[in-house]
């Protein structure tokens, strides 16, 4: 798959970084040593980790060549590593591992999360928020678009590009027998856009791409636009022109005893 555009994905950074603006809000460390960020992208979380927490050590990661160069140049004083969070391993055990929507790529939350609150120092945090919105017609819509068409054969099976989170219970439960304290609450977005057409340049930066990744580009414009056509029927204007594009998210604070 070809890598992530920054430039791109940067296009809703306001919306983009309410999240991680609000989970970090909810950390309970004061000082915390060495931070991670995990799936650092731009590096719009890591400056506000750097804001919060000045005397730390931050240590921004990514799998994506153009995310590390764009945070690099938009924060120079952090330490940037080009990786992948399933295989990377921490040199020193982080007081705080953030990951501000990276982590609902990887599969296998059941054995992911407890290596992660593994690494953590003695009263460390994992602090997560991952988008809950494959249910939503943003996404649904996409899945079907992908099946129904000629390229459907290229894209494969629409329905396991990727993983669907798990309930906030079993992410309880799991970290609970990590032995973590944890807080976990599910926050519904309603972000007002122009138009069908800015979801599908919302999601073009993120979970369009697998499914553009095999086409050519003469069968990626025959996707796209069957899937604005049913976009445009499920978003309906409300009084003001706008849509309102509803984005669920589960975060997650885990304190390791």
């Amino acid at each position: 798959m070809a890598d992530w555009n920054a430039l791109l994905y940067s296009t809703f950074e306001t919306e983009r970084t309410r999240p991680a603006r609000e989970l970090l809000a909810r950390i309970p460390l004061e000082a915390p040593g060495f931070i991670i960020d995990l799936g650092c992208g731009p590096g719009n979380s890591a400056e506000l980790l750097a804001g919060r927490f000045p005397t730390a050590r931050l240590l921004g990661v990514d799998s994506s060549p153009d995310m590390i160069a764009a945070a690099r140049a938009r924060l120079p004083a952090a330490d940037f590593a080009l990786a992948d969070i399933a295989d990377f391993r921490p040199d020193a055990a982080p007081d705080l591992l953030f990951a501000n929507a990276s982590l609902q790529w990887l599969p296998d939350h059941r054995a992911l999360l407890p290596r992660l609150v593994a690494t953590l120092a003695p009263g460390g945090v994992l602090a997560m928020q991952m988008p809950d919105n494959q249910d939503e017609p943003s996404h649904r819509l996409m899945r079907e678009a992908a099946a129904a068409g000629p390229w459907a054969q290229k894209i494969g099976d629409a329905f396991a590009i990727r993983s669907k989170i798990l309930a906030a219970e079993a992410y309880y439960d799991l970290l609970h027998e990590t032995g973590c304290e944890t807080d976990v609450w599910r926050t519904t977005y309603a972000h007002p856009l122009a138009g069908a057409d800015a979801i599908v340049e919302w999601v073009r930066a993120t979970g369009l791409r697998p499914f553009l990744a095999p086409l050519t580009e003469e069968e990626a414009r025959g996707f796209v636009a069957a899937y604005r056509t049913a976009l445009a029927d499920a978003y309906p204007r409300r009084a003001d022109g706008k849509i309102l594009l509803l984005f669920p998210r589960l975060f997650i604070v885990a304190r390791r005893k």
